[in-house]
């Protein structure tokens, strides 16, 4: 595995003519990531991925300081996996000028949570957007668990590069919580409230499955999740291709954030 530290160093190295797969991180990984990662090598010739806390996307400072960090945990996955390339930037490396950060969402698209995490999107994006202006990857890989980040970013590559967005399922332990960073700063109590709101909302998609009609239970279902000492930002169903409140019973999924302890977390289904 080669380590770079440098745009300029990774563009001079690394053929991006070829069929290289990108796996953008902010680290602290887990077998969500290490499934993208798979992914990559098996659809791919090489694979590149990336570990960067941006703090662009966090809209709070004590947010992006808790955020879990393991770098030498994630090397030895890293390794393991027999990654290709690996690239650890600085943040002044990432954002050498201010030009190309200021990126703006639609006002239809500040839902969910766009609408809970201002400005969070336009962070995510802006990183996305310098990634892609200074290396092309032909392929980038993401998991499901960040729905929302997957149609925005794909709606956003589209229009201004070549590299083609790939969406991967979400992993999930046996309780049914999705693998996810944040997960590591949740006590076993705490693991165990998050896999009840997992199945929770995933029996509540599977009555809708059998009959659409149960769709209208979705506030008793939102007390139920909350009388666990749960606050949710929301919960709500929207259309799985193009996240609009027209959906139907093939077409419909259930988005959810909610705090444990100060952590945020999400799931859909």
């Amino acid at each position: 595995m080669i380590i770079f530290k440098s745009i300029n160093k990774l563009n001079k190295e690394v053929n991006f003519k070829a069929n290289i797969g990108f796996v953008p991180t902010m680290g602290a990984l887990h077998k969500g990531h290490i499934s993208l990662i798979k992914s990559s090598k098996n659809k791919c010739k090489k694979t590149l991925v990336s570990i960067f806390i941006n703090p662009l996307q966090f809209n709070k400072k004590k947010d992006l300081k808790k955020y879990p960090k393991n770098l030498n945990k994630d090397l030895k996955i890293l390794k393991k996996l027999r990654v290709d390339y690996l690239f650890i930037p600085k943040v002044n490396e990432v954002y050498k000028s201010k030009k190309n950060t200021k990126i703006k969402l639609n006002k239809k698209d500040k839902i969910l949570c766009a609408k809970y995490r201002p400005g969070h999107f336009e962070g995510v994006l802006a990183v996305i957007n310098q990634f892609l202006l200074n290396f092309k990857p032909k392929a980038m890989f993401l998991g499901e668990k960040d729905y929302q980040q997957i149609i925005l970013i794909k709606k956003f590559v589209k229009k201004k590069f070549k590299t083609k967005i790939i969406k991967c399922k979400t992993v999930r332990s046996n309780n049914l919580l999705p693998y996810s960073s944040r997960n590591f700063l949740l006590s076993k109590k705490d693991i165990k409230k998050a896999s009840i709101v997992s199945n929770t909302v995933y029996n509540y998609f599977l009555s809708i499955k059998r009959s659409f009609k149960n769709i209208i239970h979705i506030n008793k279902v939102r007390r139920i999740i909350e009388s666990n000492k749960i606050k949710t930002d929301y919960f709500e169903i929207r259309n799985k291709d193009n996240l609009s409140k027209k959906f139907n019973k093939k077409s419909f999924k259930i988005f959810i954030a909610y705090y444990l302890n100060g952590i945020r977390l999400i799931d859909n289904f």
